[in-house]
């Protein structure tokens, strides 16, 4: 442990330093600037006498694993009122949705960098009574000094694509020292168990516990909103809605052309909502009048418009508006998004080849007709074509395949709440 931690040490500096201009760049396209960037180094404007002291501080990285934070502490807070939280994120748009609804008491601040005197400023600060890692990086420095101080540390919604678990089996040796240090593992599947294991994480200390994002019973079920529902329709003109979720580079004009010619109207939620002009100029270059839901005006040209949601937080009501729903990152990206919230909204589900992150219950969902995987751009043209023939997939069977993960929070919640 002694050399992996040195080098570790010795590394961080000079990733800090490589990755810096891009960490800069991200913030300003996203808004980070201004909303307390500072405390990632330990700098906090709120007087130290009204902070939450003792409370259970939950770290969630991106904005998914954020929304997930939140929802795991709606349902804390609905068994425990008096149970404080921090939720600490680790980027602006991650902050941004974290502000928007934290609930009461939750204070919700930046995570420190993981260097050994930004985390013990941290931690002198706030004295966590535990700390709740949400299917995120393992901080060797975080985890080291919340060792010394008797602080427990848990991971929950642990996930590892098949990609991930190659490395870390490759590199076991080196960094077991550090995930042994984790005092409980929630996992998603029972075939994760092993890979725990052998990176040092005792049996007893690990509990299959299903997907917090796969739990139908504990979230938000996409509800359709009277103002989305006035912009849809002088756009789609009775058009089947085509919406694809959480695209990324290059998807938006992929799946827009399959839409098209399908016959569909074509409602895009990009991944990441700065992209908006990128994505606007892309879709115009293939015939689009692109309409933005940021400034939203009726459409000139219905018959040639698509609808972008260039806003961040919305993505599980616009679902409920959709006929079909396309999961991006699937076609072009690798490990594919979320398909939960179309499956919980019961509508018909497409994604490309790509759904690492997402296995086995991508493929389980294609096993039982419960989603259709499409291999490119002609096959999806063809399947939605079919769809808006009233060819359908079996939502009510990807409704079961779902349900396994019924009482995730749950079994989640009695794992954090253990002595």
């Amino acid at each position: 442990m002694p050399s992996v931690l040195l080098l570790y040490r010795l590394l961080l500096p000079l990733y800090v330093l490589v990755a810096l201009p891009s960490w800069l760049g991200k913030m300003a396209r996203r808004g980070g600037f201004g909303s307390g960037l500072l405390e990632r180094a330990g700098r906090y404007a709120e007087e130290l006498e009204f902070e939450p002291a003792g409370a259970v501080h939950v770290h969630a990285v991106s904005v998914g694993e954020t929304l997930l934070a939140l929802k795991l502490i709606r349902v804390w807070r609905e068994r425990c009122p008096d149970q404080d939280f921090v939720l600490a994120v680790g980027t602006a748009t991650g902050k941004a949705v974290a502000m928007e609804k934290p609930g009461p008491g939750v204070r919700v601040v930046y995570q420190p960098v993981d260097f050994g005197f930004m985390v013990r400023t941290y931690l002198n600060r706030f004295e966590p009574s535990q700390i709740v890692l949400v299917e995120g990086e393992m901080w060797p420095n975080l985890l080291i000094e919340c060792e010394r101080r008797a602080i427990p540390v848990r991971l929950v919604n642990a996930r590892m694509s098949p990609r991930s678990r190659r490395r870390y089996e490759k590199f076991a040796h080196l960094i077991r020292p550090v995930f042994s240090k984790l005092d409980a593992v929630a996992v998603q599947e029972e075939a994760s168990v092993g890979i725990w294991e052998t990176l040092g994480v005792e049996a007893d200390r690990i509990k299959v516990t299903g997907s917090l994002k796969f739990d139908p019973g504990s979230g938000s079920l996409p509800t359709r909103r009277a103002e989305f529902d006035s912009m849809l329709k002088p756009c789609a003109i009775d058009r089947p809605v085509v919406l694809a979720a959480s695209t990324h580079v290059g998807e938006e004009a992929l799946i827009g052309r399959a839409v098209r010619r399908a016959g569909g109207f074509f409602l895009c939620v990009p991944r990441h909502a700065e992209r908006r002009a990128e994505v606007k100029v892309s879709l115009e270059e293939e015939g689009f009048f692109v309409v933005l839901r940021s400034a939203f005006q009726p459409p000139s040209d219905p018959e040639t418009c698509c609808l972008v949601v260039d806003s961040t937080g919305e993505l599980c009501d616009w679902t409920a508006h959709a006929d079909v729903v396309v999961i991006g990152k699937s076609f072009l990206g690798e490990g594919g998004q979320n398909p939960a919230e179309a499956i919980q909204a019961g509508k018909h589900l497409v994604f490309g080849p790509h759904m690492e992150n997402f296995e086995p219950l991508a493929s389980e969902l294609v096993e039982v007709g419960g989603a259709r995987r499409v291999a490119g751009e002609s096959e999806l043209e063809e399947v939605l074509a079919g769809m808006g023939d009233g060819e359908e997939a079996s939502t009510d069977s990807a409704k079961l395949v779902l349900a396994k993960h019924d009482g995730a929070v749950s079994r989640t919640l009695e794992l954090l709440s253990a002595s």
